[in-house]
C-alpha cells in the first residue's frame, strides 16, 4: 500500500509539471517568441537603426526569432511570423518554436526514469525487508502464547538471517527451559506428595496416642511417660518430613545455571559502567567506578555482571542518591569489588540476615521487592566459588562481591 501511494504521488507530480508547462506556454505572456519579439522591437528602437539596418542585424542571441523584413501584402514566408509597426513601418517578425518542443520531452523523461527508479528500489525494499518482517511477524506472537514448537522459517536475507537464526536459538532455548520446568515441577509434585503421605504415618501415631492420655487409659507413670516420647518422636519425625518440604519448594530458586568460564574483570565493570553512567546523571547521583587492571577471573561472566546490577539496584533504592562508588581489592588468590552507597539508614543487627531468602530490612518499609535479590546473588557467588557479604561504617553502606581469580 505504501508503494502505492509513492508511485501515485509520482503520476501526480509528472501530470502537475506537464500541466504547468503547457499552462505557461500557452498562455500570450508564456509565449517565448512574444518576449523576443518584443526585445528585437526594443533594441530596434533603442538604437534607431535604419530599414536596413534592422534586416541586416544579428538574431543569434534570439532562440526563436529567425528573420526582420519590411512587411509586404501578399508576400509569402515559410516561417510562422507577426506583424509589427516600428517607427511607422510594418515589419515582419519571423519566428520558429521548435528548438525549444523538446523540453517537455526532456522532462517526462526524466521524471518516468524517477518514477521507475524508485518503484525498483521500493519493490527491492518489498520483497528484502518488508516480505521478510510480515512472514516473520507471527513468530513473536507465538512465543508470547507459549507455541515454542513451531519452527523459525529460515531467511536468506542478510538483513534477517542472523536475527532469524537468533530468535530460534531463543525458542530452542526456551522450548528446553519449559521442558525442565515441567520434569522439575513433576519431580518436586511427586516429592512433596510423597512426603505429605510419610507424615500420616507419625500424624497417625501421635493421634493414637493423645487419644489414649485423654481418655487415661494409661494407669502408670512409666506408660505415660513412655506415650509422651512416641509423641515427641513423631514430632521430631514430621519436622524432618516438612523440612524436606520447604527445601523442595525453595529448590526452584536453588536451581540457577552457572556456566564456569574465565573472563576478564573490566569487562564485567564496562558494561556497568556504561548501563549507570547516564541512568545515574539524569537523578543526580554521583557515579565513581575506580580503574583497576586486566585481572583474569573465574565464574560466568553473564552472572557476576547480574550479582553487580542487583547490588546497584539496591545502591539506587535504598541510599539517598548522592554517591554511589565501586572500588576494588585483593586477598590472597581473590579480587574484590565493593559497591557503596551513602545514606545508610539498616540496623547493624540486620546484616546477618540480609542475604536469606524473603528477608526484608527495617529501611524497606514502604519499598517493592520479594526479599530474594540478595538471596539469589548469595546462591550465584557460592555457585562460582566466590561470595557477598555485607558491612556497614557510619552512613556508608557497602557490599562486597568476591571473586575467584584464574
Amino acid at each position: 500500500m505504501f508503494t502505492l501511494w509513492i508511485v501515485i504521488v509520482e503520476i501526480l507530480l509528472i501530470v502537475s509539471v506537464n500541466g504547468l508547462y503547457f499552462y505557461q506556454n500557452n498562455g500570450s505572456d508564456g509565449r517565448l517568441y512574444l518576449v523576443e519579439a518584443r526585445r528585437v522591437i526594443k533594441e530596434i528602437e533603442e538604437q534607431k537603426l535604419q530599414a536596413s539596418e534592422i534586416e541586416a542585424m544579428s538574431l543569434d542571441k534570439y532562440e526563436t526569432i529567425v528573420g526582420i523584413e519590411e512587411f509586404a501584402a501578399g508576400g509569402s514566408c515559410n516561417n510562422d511570423y507577426l506583424v509589427e509597426e516600428i517607427d511607422g513601418r510594418l515589419y515582419r517578425i519571423e519566428y520558429a518554436e521548435g528548438r525549444s518542443s523538446r523540453l517537455p520531452l526532456y522532462i517526462n523523461i526524466s521524471l518516468l526514469g524517477m518514477m521507475i527508479v524508485t518503484i525498483i528500489v521500493l519493490l527491492y525494499v518489498y520483497h528484502k525487508v518488508l516480505k521478510p518482517f510480515w512472514d516473520m511477524s507471527d513468530l513473536s506472537y507465538e512465543l508470547a502464547k507459549g507455541n515454542l514448537s513451531m519452527p523459525v522459517k529460515q531467511e536468506k536475507s542478510k538483513l534477517f538471517g542472523r536475527f532469524l537464526w537468533g530468535m530460534d536459538m531463543l525458542r530452542e532455548k526456551l522450548e528446553d527451559n519449559k521442558e525442565k520446568e515441567l520434569a522439575f515441577q513433576k519431580e518436586r509434585k511427586t516429592l512433596i506428595l510423597s512426603l505429605s503421605h510419610d507424615i500420616k504415618t507419625p500424624l497417625s501415631s501421635i493421634e493414637l496416642y493423645s487419644k489414649a492420655l485423654s481418655e487415661d487409659l494409661y494407669d502408670t507413670k512409666e506408660k505415660r511417660k513412655e506415650a509422651m516420647q512416641g509423641i515427641a518422636k513423631n514430632v521430631k519425625e514430621i519436622k524432618g518430613y516438612v523440612d524436606e518440604i520447604v527445601t523442595a519448594s525453595r529448590e526452584d530458586f536453588l536451581n540457577l545455571e552457572v556456566i564456569a568460564g574465565e573472563y576478564y574483570l573490566s569487562e564485567v565493570m564496562k558494561i556497568t559502567k556504561n548501563y549507570y553512567k547516564d541512568k545515574l546523571s539524569v537523578i543526580h547521583t554521583e557515579f565513581q567506578v575506580e580503574e583497576t587492571a586486566e585481572c583474569l577471573v573465574k565464574g560466568d561472566k553473564d552472572r557476576v555482571a547480574e550479582v553487580v546490577q542487583n547490588v546497584m539496584e539496591n545502591a539506587i533504592k535504598y541510599g539517598d542518591g548522592k554517591r554511589i562508588r565501586i572500588s576494588f581489592g585483593e586477598e590472597e588468590e581473590c579480587k574484590l569489588i565493593h559497591i557503596e552507597n551513602t545514606g545508610c539508614n539498616l540496623k547493624k543487627e540486620e546484616l546477618p540476615n540480609l542475604f536469606d531468602s524473603f528477608y526484608r530490612g527495617s529501611n524497606s518499609s514502604g519499598m517493592k521487592g520479594s526479599g530474594l535479590g540478595l538471596y539469589i546473588c548469595k546462591t550465584l557467588m557460592r555457585k562460582m566459588d566466590g561470595e557477598i557479604f555485607a558491612q556497614m561504617k557510619e552512613d556508608i553502606f557497602c557490599v562486597t562481591i568476591v571473586v575467584r581469580k584464574a
